[in-house]
């Protein structure tokens, strides 16, 4: 899996709390924006996040490069409605020469079923390529592709959505691989915009398990596993 931060809104911390401070002030844009100091724009964003005034947060974007993931990734990934994709097409893009592919660690960690899951993925791209040099478009001929191939997008969220991806895709009761994507994203804007996603995370992190009775039971270890991350970063 490859997970690059391309671009944000520049100076997306500045920005957040300069439009939370409009909400409250009689001052103009570039008064509010010119008074901007780090320190305070920290303290606003805090205050923001302590009161659920999350609306400013939709002013920071953050677009991403993801390769090396699975299609069984992406058809979760995009059931996240507020952002935009932009993913390689099965259907223009041709893959005679065979395709990479995810095998889950469950199954890898069984040699027997995992040279037996290799061996499906090859008999798949043999029978991609004998349908390609039939004549077949690659339109029709990529219904045999399995959820394993591998694909690549450009995604771009706002602040408020991906702190809210990352309080569903981070928890344990996420599928693994998405789980692996949202704390590379995770990493990635933290870098960044640091105060804007303190606490982003599982929903364990500042209260309750919101998993109810489906709950892993390891709140304690989740948390130390987040504050180890952000701290690996900082």
């Amino acid at each position: 899996m490859f997970v690059s931060l391309l671009t944000y809104t520049p100076e997306s911390e500045r920005l957040v709390a300069t439009a939370a401070r409009l909400c409250y002030s009689a001052a103009d844009c570039q008064a509010l924006i010119k008074r901007s100091e780090p320190a305070d724009d920290r303290r606003m964003i805090n205050k923001v996040l302590d009161i659920g005034h999350h609306g400013v947060l939709e002013h920071a974007v953050f677009t991403f490069a993801v390769e090396g993931v699975s299609r069984a990734l992406t058809h979760q990934l995009v059931r996240h409605r507020v952002a935009s994709f932009a993913q390689q097409s099965q259907r223009y893009v041709d893959f005679d020469g065979g395709f990479k592919y995810e095998m889950p660690p469950t199954i890898a960690e069984q040699p027997e079923l995992a040279a037996r899951f290799d061996d499906e993925m090859r008999r798949l791209a043999a029978l991609y390529a004998e349908l390609r040099a039939a004549g077949i478009a690659a339109e029709d001929a990529r219904f045999v592709l399995p959820n394993a191939a591998h694909s690549r997008l450009l995604m771009t969220m706002n602040a408020r959505e991906l702190r809210h991806f990352f309080r569903l895709r981070c928890c344990r009761r996420a599928q693994w691989e998405i789980r692996d994507l949202a704390k590379n994203m995770l990493k990635e804007v933290f870098k960044v915009a640091p105060a804007l996603f303190q606490k982003a995370g599982p929903g364990c992190l500042t209260g309750a398990c919101p998993e109810g009775e489906m709950s892993c039971g390891a709140a304690t270890e989740v948390r130390r596993e987040f504050a180890d991350l952000v701290s690996s970063v900082t």
